[in-house]
């Protein structure tokens, strides 16, 4: 299997958890003498053997990425690296929107709110961190099909 593969399997596996923690809470409880909508150890029982699946998932990724090397760092530190990437860029986006909320004045006695940052300097900040996040990404989803998910 391909990492890349592991890595949806994976995430098909955490959504149906979700989906099992909601259904199990729709047939925790019900009214005395009426039946739920599913049985709950059944539920139970299903969310056990996709945990224990999940689990296995996960550390199999986990050494996969820890002993790959894409260029000249492991996968691992290029994930961290492009999450980072995301973090500072979801970040300077938001420092450009308090910057360039609008307030209107309507008498000269109100406050006047002006900027502290050049917005066009970190609007280029955004842009490459963008490009470097993009080019970032496209080396790990291709480093993520060739490679093969270690046991």
């Amino acid at each position: 299997m391909k990492l890349a593969e592991a890595l949806i399997l994976r995430a098909d596996h955490q959504t149906r958890i979700f989906q099992l923690r909601q259904r199990l809470s729709r047939s925790a409880r019900v009214q005395e003498g009426e039946q739920p909508p599913e049985n709950p150890q059944e539920l139970i029982a299903e969310l056990e053997t996709l945990s224990a699946e999940l689990t296995q998932l996960i550390q199999r990724i986990n050494r996969t990425n820890s002993t790959t090397e894409l260029r000249d760092r492991l996968l691992s530190d290029a994930l961290a690296e492009r999450d980072i990437l995301r973090l500072k860029r979801e970040t300077y986006e938001g420092v450009i929107d308090a910057a360039t909320v609008r307030s209107d004045r309507y008498m000269r006695s109100e406050l006047r709110l002006v900027s502290t940052i050049n917005v066009a300097d970190v609007q280029r900040q955004i842009d490459r961190l963008s490009r470097d996040y993009r080019e970032l990404d496209a080396q790990i989803q291709a480093m993520n099909w060739a490679t093969d998910l270690i046991e």
